[in-house]
């Protein structure tokens, strides 16, 4: 599983990068022969605008309320048929360093998930891992889905938007947004998804990472449930982004915050900068702010990851 592989298309695709920084299933198995020599796709992170988090469920999750925005910070996915006398499935990454086996990496879990129901041969799969880890950015989970559309365009699968959606479900609660990857007001585990008329376009995101790792698990064990929330769809909706950062509340900041005050810092300097709106992303720990226009950080965040690109 740590062998590497030098797959020549990979620089190409980084160049690429550095430029613009209930279902039916069938019942026999087919088999599926690739026309296509690779696929090379571009995973991107979200950011969440407003996460509230509404009640815990009977089965130990949450539902909340939160929008998932895309944003242009991408990973780098290849999937390929794998030709080599092993026949096995392959994973293997450069980058940031990817915690566990590769078992229990999505893309591995969702090629596991469709090889059930359809015959897919082996393939290999190389990850330029460059989205921050733990990070509330949605990056492993936008591998995963990424993988699901890959491997059904590179093998012709003609899975619809439904079954992808299925797939990715089983992966992760905000696995499915990414399916789609347009702008969404999402409910329940965050896996219940409708659009909203929302766009950003123009405005100029900066993002920061203090690299710190948050377990989802430590997020919301701090979490305390008020019970009396405003629809955060309505706010998004009627309010200006003048007006986002008196109303437009992350509940996991309230608990985040006072363990890692340093996560804090970076939401207070993003204001004192000039940010229209700041927020933590998700449970953290990376943190934006939305700007008018772009903004020189200069030497504001040293040591931490730093990424600036305009909303689409």
């Amino acid at each position: 599983m740590n062998q590497k592989y030098n797959f020549l298309s990979i620089k190409t695709a980084l160049n690429f990068l550095k430029l613009e920084m209930s279902i039916n299933f069938p019942k026999e198995k087919i088999n599926f022969e690739s026309k296509k020599s690779a696929m090379i796709v571009f995973p991107n992170a979200k950011i969440n605008i407003g996460l509230n988090i509404v009640e815990k469920r009977a089965d130990g999750f949450h539902n909340i309320q939160t929008v998932f925005y895309p944003i242009g910070l991408r990973d780098v996915l290849e999937v390929l048929p794998n030709q080599e006398s092993d026949a096995e499935t392959h994973f293997t990454s450069s980058g940031i360093q990817i915690p566990g086996d590769s078992n229990s990496n999505l893309c591995i879990k969702a090629y596991d998930l469709i090889k059930k129901d359809y015959d897919l041969p082996a393939v290999k799969i190389y990850l330029q891992k460059i989205i921050p880890i733990g990070a509330g950015l949605g990056g492993g989970s936008a591998d995963g889905a990424f993988f699901i559309r890959a491997i059904n365009d590179l093998f012709e699968i003609g899975l619809s938007w439904g079954e992808m959606h299925h797939y990715a479900r089983q992966l992760g609660s905000d696995c499915s947004f990414f399916v789609n990857n347009k702008v969404a007001y999402a409910q329940g585990k965050g896996d219940e998804l409708d659009p909203i008329n929302l766009s950003l376009k123009g405005m100029h995101l900066a993002l920061i990472n203090p690299g710190i790792h948050i377990e989802t698990k430590e997020a919301y064990a701090g979490v305390r449930l008020n019970g009396n929330i405003k629809s955060l769809k309505e706010i998004i909706l009627s309010e200006p982004i003048e007006n986002w950062n008196k109303l437009v509340k992350n509940d996991f900041e309230e608990s985040i915050f006072p363990n890692y005050p340093e996560i804090k810092d970076i939401k207070e300097k993003l204001y004192e900068m000039g940010a229209i709106y700041s927020s933590m992303s998700g449970s953290g720990s990376s943190v934006y702010g939305i700007f008018k226009n772009k903004i020189n950080l200069n030497n504001a965040f040293q040591s931490q990851f730093i990424w600036q690109g305009e909303l689409d």
